[in-house]
């Protein structure tokens, strides 16, 4: 068959690879792929109306399409198998037909024909199947680079600008760096900011949080603007302490999104300082909250507390709810990470925040469970009393998770000595050395089997890519 003319196939290649921002050989592949869907689906519509699609899944596994980017143009190629007597006329091909053009031809060889149907025969429904087959493949290729090129990013907070709205998710331009074009990432609702103003165009620092592969759609960016990360990194770009090593952030506790409209989205941060002489919370703050200011601003006015870490549970809890004032700390259950923390009356609602949130983010900083009483009106005998009661029941949970888990144990252990017994009485062939080694001696005569047929496979293809320029 004649080469079918594709007037401006190689200025259309530079188009797509240029719009899409994909490598020429990567659109010459999903070209070639969406052509060979094409020919499948002129094959099977020669059958409509007339008797059952005969083609099974794998049917056209030996065919490929050989583009001809100097003719502009491209040729159908299938793949047939020398035989005596022909069954299937698509796989293989009679050993009298090919000695007429070469006489050294042997049974078993493969030869590649040419197998392109004329252009006014491939019809609409193929050319309509090779469109969607492109454009499927190209945004394949494109999710897959995206993936490739997000997946090990080292800096995980990008500059992202609102293109447009999905439902009540917000859909993104973000690179991965300078020169890099731009893809789409959503923000989620879950992950967006109740003080944010999402106008098209208007630009934010965003967190990278997963790249996912999405059902349907391919490898997916998602970004966060209630991440944790987006303070950690906000905080080492504007302060140098951090930058160099000197103050370390320890723990961020964040509440972006709050139960209730009625309470703002506040974060804790815990930082500590490597060398004595430099104070972590008046590094991260700067000279009138310079540095924390900008903090701020980027996260339209989040409320932010800065504490000073430290090794003893009890200063540590104290500092974390600030700006409360605490009279007391008690350990009741260290074990349990369990403190009762006294304030005065006055300092009681500051302690809790509103809705709870302050003694809340105090808690996931620290990792203790913080009651906050009243230390006018704490009675010691009767709150440790109920902490007693407290202590035994977390125990007996305890004792009785080991329990189960050393009967889950012992039940597993009993079950591999029955199986190892009745392997003894009856072993399996696998168990057998000599089977064993059968075994791996024939899947390295298969492997070392396979190489040559693979690099017979590549040069055919080589040479009928060579042949095709030739014709």
């Amino acid at each position: 068959m004649a080469l079918v003319l594709l007037p401006g196939l190689t200025t259309l290649i530079e188009d797509i690879s240029e719009e899409k921002k994909l490598p020429a050989q990567v659109v010459e592949a999903a070209l070639r792929e969406a052509l060979l869907k094409g020919y499948e689906r002129y094959r099977r519509t020669l059958y409509l109306g007339v008797s059952e699609d005969p083609f099974e899944e794998e049917y056209f596994s030996n065919f490929d399409v050989g583009l001809d980017l100097e003719e502009e143009g491209y040729r159908v190629l299938a793949s047939k198998i020398i035989v005596e007597e022909v069954e299937s006329e698509d796989h293989q091909i009679a050993l009298s037909e090919v000695m007429q053009v070469a006489e050294d031809a042997q049974i078993g060889d493969t030869v590649v024909l040419d197998v392109t149907p004329e252009k006014e025969d491939f019809g609409r429904m193929a050319a309509a199947t090779t469109k969607q087959v492109l454009a499927q493949k190209l945004r394949d290729q494109q999710r897959r680079m995206i993936q490739e090129e997000f997946a090990d990013l080292e800096d995980p907070v990008l500059t992202a600008r609102v293109i447009r709205f999905e439902r009540q998710s917000v859909i993104m331009a973000v690179s991965s760096g300078i020169g890099r074009p731009e893809v789409e990432a959503e923000l989620p609702r879950r992950d967006q900011l109740p003080n944010d103003n999402y106008r098209a165009n208007a630009t934010f620092k965003v967190f990278l949080k997963e790249v996912s592969e999405v059902p349907r759609r391919g490898p997916q960016l998602f970004v966060s603007r209630s991440n944790a990360g987006l303070v950690v990194y906000l905080f080492e770009n504007e302060v140098p302490e951090i930058q160099e090593g000197s103050v370390r952030i320890v723990a961020v506790a964040r509440e972006a999104n709050p139960p209730s409209r009625s309470v703002g989205p506040r974060t804790k941060v815990a930082v500590d300082s490597i060398e004595r002489e430099v104070d972590p919370v008046g590094a991260c703050i700067g000279a009138r909250g310079s540095r924390i200011q900008q903090v701020v601003n980027e996260l339209r006015g989040e409320k932010i507390d800065v504490i000073r870490w430290s090794q003893d549970p009890i200063q540590y809890i104290c500092n974390s709810l600030s700006p409360a004032r605490v009279e007391l700390v008690r350990l009741v259950d260290p074990e349990g990470q369990h403190a009762h923390v006294l304030v005065p009356p006055d300092q009681l609602s500051l302690a809790i925040g509103r809705e709870g949130q302050n003694v809340r983010l105090a808690a996931r900083l620290t990792g203790w469970k913080i009651d906050i009483k009243n230390s006018q009106e704490y009675d010691q005998a009767a709150e440790d009393s109920i902490v007693s009661e407290l202590i035994s029941q977390r125990e007996a949970e305890e004792s009785l998770q080991r329990e189960a888990e050393e009967r889950l144990a012992a039940e597993q252990a009993a079950r591999a000595e029955e199986d190892a017994r009745l392997r003894e009485l009856y072993p399996l062939p696998e168990d057998n050395e000599e089977y064993v080694e059968e075994e791996n001696n024939e899947e390295t005569v298969e492997e070392e089997a396979e190489l040559p047929l693979n690099d017979a496979a590549s040069e055919i293809n080589d040479a009928s890519t060579e042949e095709d320029g030739v014709r």
